[in-house]
């Protein structure tokens, strides 16, 4: 006799229980005078985004042992298992950057990707204690989170209708591009605000800003968690300049993502 399958508020909980785990063994490295290492793509590694990996990753066996996953730093090292249609998508510490320099901007990302959308994402920044979680059809919520690692009541949020005054924009505060400048200046835009990490989704996901436009490269790992809250929420995640919606299991592009634009409250008007 088989099993029944996972329902998806069942994964829900599970994988925002693992995001709490990772996000604890996180800050208690983040407190420390910890070690930066270089990949072989030059970008730095920390233990956090190793023991936070572990820790997802033994997590995700016991919950759904036949569900593949795709996780940076395993990728990092070659390690790229078949995924199929419905797959975990793993960043352990997505903002190295903002961990390194220490902005408290960082994030653990945990996503369910069906037939190369996201389904289901978490996205928790535990050193402001915030977890934002969304189920795809279901919706989308923040959760803060207490001294002691506990999860606050679930608030539902919704991306925010576009006003007639103009845009919010939010863009990274680590990688932002002429490009994406040159972009803005086109968009009737009233009010900007920097981020780092998958936050930037959040922000569209609360109805706190409008258009996040990303004109440079990111990995399927550090949007796919957040696009889930986003989708979930009521916003949108376009390839640019074609307008598609963006994608997942690309082994052709090396699970790199095209220039894409996140929005918010375009979607609801």
């Amino acid at each position: 006799m088989t099993s029944s399958p996972i329902d998806d508020a069942s994964i829900s909980d599970a994988i925002n229980a693992l995001a709490l785990s990772a996000g604890a063994k996180i800050m208690e490295i983040y407190e420390t005078d910890f070690q930066i290492d270089r990949k072989n793509d030059a970008s730095p590694v920390t233990d956090a985004d190793r023991l936070g990996e572990e820790i997802i990753l033994a997590g995700l066996t016991s919950l759904a042992p036949e569900i593949p996953v795709l996780a940076e730093e395993s990728a990092s090292d070659g390690h790229i298992p078949d995924l199929g249609d419905t797959f975990f998508l793993v960043d352990p510490l997505d903002g190295t950057k903002e961990f390194i320099n220490r902005t408290g901007e960082f994030t653990v990302n945990i996503a369910l990707i069906r037939n190369e959308q996201p389904a289901i994402g978490v996205v928790y920044a535990p050193a402001i204690k915030r977890l934002y979680s969304g189920i795809v059809g279901q919706g989308a919520w923040l959760s803060e989170i207490d001294q002691y690692g506990a999860m606050g009541p679930r608030q539902s949020i919704k991306v925010a209708p576009v006003p007639d005054a103009g845009l919010i924009a939010v863009a990274s505060r680590s990688h932002r591009s002429a490009e994406t400048d040159a972009y803005l200046a086109n968009l009737d835009i009233v009010d900007f605000a920097a981020a780092g990490s998958s936050l930037k989704f959040c922000l569209l996901a609360e109805g706190k800003a409008h258009i996040y436009p990303r004109f440079g490269r990111t990995m399927e790992w550090d949007t796919g968690a957040g696009q889930a809250v986003l989708d979930a929420a009521g916003g949108t995640v376009e390839v640019y300049p074609d307008g598609k919606p963006l994608a997942y299991s690309k082994k052709a592009r090396g699970f790199d993502n095209p220039y894409f634009i996140a929005w918010g409250g375009r979607s609801t008007n």
